[in-house]
């Protein structure tokens, strides 16, 4: 079935890209004023407190992944008689969503992440040992925008040099909602998975008859209840998991560095001093840089779990975003600090059964990157002339950097 997508950017109607890319102040207003907000425009409750974020993710006896519409716009759009599959983990509740979802962990086991580790840590080095010292360099272009799409190629075991084409994929399947574009862009997004579909349904029939040590081999070896997956839905999940991969992994690396130049430069030092807290500053870049975090849900049945009352069908946004600077959980939570004791409890992967299966991977590639980068600089500074709002883009992850000038210091 296809679905409406909800146009959630309308909710907040920001006036400029950098109050997108950085809303805390709507957040505290939300907060603070608003905490369950209904919005006539879009016809959604929003919540913004951590609890209610956490009761609409968690609870799906009242509050449903099912429903006839999303605020995703992700991918191609789905044609009107599409029958319900295997690999949609988005959409599904439990106990379905607990058998897709036991086919799609086959690639991401612990093991998995083990084998993985000395692969990202090769990328890393090989893209950041060109950097030069007194160099001025966008990682962007250099570093944030092409290692999510080479550790992607490397473990889903397809040609390395195709990884540029990848990227290009993900952009496309990912720009955001535009109603004044949206035939266009659906278009482009038909055009994009059909490209991509067609580029690796070869490739997947080749490791099927002889698999290897990658993402795909382990794709075609899963097994729930006797059920395993088809090559053509192989392809397709690789879809899923390329573009989350890819476009949020290069997101919050790219956030992160422009956090050490603009938000503390004080924090590089500190961090590059001592590698073990490298963890704790990935957790708080999660809470505290990752803006647009959020997840529909249609309610099942009447209730008032949020304090107001919600019939069956209403549509609720959980923003955990928001929830993630929520004061009765994070103290002083406008403020960087990655010494927080608590701010993994971040919500910027979810929480309940639709948790992020790909959570683990994102924060070991930031955090390998990140050190990697910091051995071997011992300074960084930024760039005079860099002006935020027209190096910023739409993305389906939010505002996205499309330039982040540096200057290098060994």
């Amino acid at each position: 079935m296809k679905k409406e997508v909800i146009p959630i950017n309308e909710i907040p109607n920001f006036q400029s890209s950098s109050e997108e890319f950085f809303p805390m102040d709507w957040y505290k207003k939300m907060l603070e004023n608003n905490p369950v907000f209904f919005h006539e425009g879009t016809h959604t409750w929003n919540v913004f407190k951590y609890k209610d974020v956490k009761e609409v993710l968690s609870n799906y006896e009242f509050f449903s992944s099912e429903g006839p519409r999303t605020a995703i716009f992700v991918g191609a759009p789905k044609k009107e008689n599409d029958p319900p599959s295997i690999l949609n983990l988005v959409n599904t509740d439990p106990p379905q969503h607990r058998k897709n979802r036991s086919l799609f962990a086959a690639a991401f086991t612990p093991r998995s992440l083990k084998d993985w580790e000395p692969r990202i840590e090769q990328i890393a080095t090989e893209l950041i040992e060109d950097f030069q010292e007194n160099e001025t360099v966008n990682l962007v272009d250099a570093l944030t925008a092409p290692l999510p799409g080479l550790v992607i190629a490397n473990i889903f075991g397809v040609p390395i040099q195709d990884r540029d084409q990848f990227k290009k994929w993900v952009d496309i399947l990912f720009q955001p909602y535009d109603r004044e574009r949206l035939t266009e862009i659906e278009r482009e997004k038909e055009k994009a998975a059909k490209e991509y579909f067609q580029y690796l349904y070869p490739i997947v029939v080749q490791k099927r008859a002889n698999p290897s040590d990658d993402v795909l081999s382990d794709l075609i070896r899963a097994e729930v209840d006797g059920e395993k997956f088809t090559d053509e839905q192989i392809v397709r999940a690789s879809m899923i998991l390329l573009g989350a991969g890819v476009e949020t992994t290069s997101h919050m690396l790219t956030n992160t560095f422009y956090s050490l130049l603009y938000d503390d430069l004080s924090l590089y030092e500190e961090v590059r001093n001592d590698l073990e807290l490298v963890p704790k500053l990935v957790e708080e870049m999660l809470r505290y840089r990752f803006h647009v975090a959020r997840r529909e849900r249609t309610v099942k049945q009447d209730n008032d779990l949020l304090g107001v009352k919600l019939k069956k069908g209403d549509v609720v946004i959980a923003w955990m975003s928001a929830a993630n600077v929520d004061e009765e959980v994070f103290e002083d939570p406008f403020t960087l600090n990655i010494h927080r004791p608590n701010n993994k409890r971040n919500l910027t992967f979810g929480i309940g059964p639709h948790i992020c299966l790909g959570a683990p991977l994102a924060r070991m590639e930031i955090a390998i990157t990140l050190k990697v980068f910091l051995s071997k600089f011992s300074r960084i500074e930024p760039v005079e002339s860099f002006d935020l709002e027209s190096n910023l883009t739409a993305s389906a992850p939010g505002q996205t950097l499309t330039n982040l000038p540096v200057k290098l210091y060994r």
